[in-house]
């Protein structure tokens, strides 16, 4: 027992020289794998201007039509964060229906943000984010904190999708127009038939019936 505790003694203390030998390579080896905190640096690109990317669309073109995609992107991103605030909030005798409903709904939103954010990039623009960037670009009304009606609550998400549906349609005409192809394809394919769609779901459970 007590050989090895020496053994064991001697064994730290061997350990530890061997540590101050070589500490300046366990330093170095730390100071490379050490994560960078609250590092600070300045904006390699300011939001609204554009980098130059060799897809053949002229920078007036790719300049209005990230204007566009950005202004359905906050708008996006707003509606997203309220089928899920729905989704959250929802009762009475059809909770359980539109508990899923509108989750669904918001991870096909998701699914469309990430598409037009992902067009924004594409263009060569900086596709909005942040969600106090959002509020600013926004035009969807913000609804009260607490809870609404179930009516209220699916009327809402029903003007948040007209509103995106019409500034979809604007974007369909000037994207045609000045031939961004890849961005009308997206609005069309994606974007306006999810839209429609969704609508045609939330509505149809606001029929007054028997």
């Amino acid at each position: 027992m007590a050989g090895r505790t020496r053994q064991a003694r001697a064994s730290s203390a061997e350990s530890g020289s061997v540590r101050e030998r070589y500490q300046h390579l366990f330093e170095g080896d730390g100071g490379r794998s050490q994560p960078m905190l609250h590092e600070l640096g300045v904006e390699i690109q300011d939001f609204g201007t554009l980098r130059l990317l060799p897809i053949a669309l002229a920078h007036e073109v790719r300049a209005q039509s990230c204007q566009e995609l950005n202004r359905i992107l906050a708008d996006s991103q707003i509606l997203y964060s309220l089928y899920k605030k729905h989704h959250w909030l929802m009762r009475g005798l059809t909770f359980y229906q539109l508990h899923l409903l509108l989750d669904k709904h918001a991870e096909e939103q998701l699914e469309l943000i990430d598409l037009v954010a992902e067009r924004v990039q594409t263009l060569g623009g900086v596709a909005v984010g942040d969600p106090r960037h959002v509020a600013e670009i926004t035009t969807v009304p913000r609804p009260p904190n607490g809870v609404e009606e179930v009516a209220a609550m699916l009327s809402r998400l029903l003007e948040a999708h007209e509103i995106i549906i019409a500034k979809v349609r604007d974007a369909l005409d000037s994207t045609a127009r000045s031939g961004d192809a890849g961005t009308n394809d997206l609005l069309t394919s994606e974007v306006l038939r999810r839209n429609e769609l969704q609508v045609w779901f939330v509505a149809e459970h606001l029929v007054d019936q028997p």
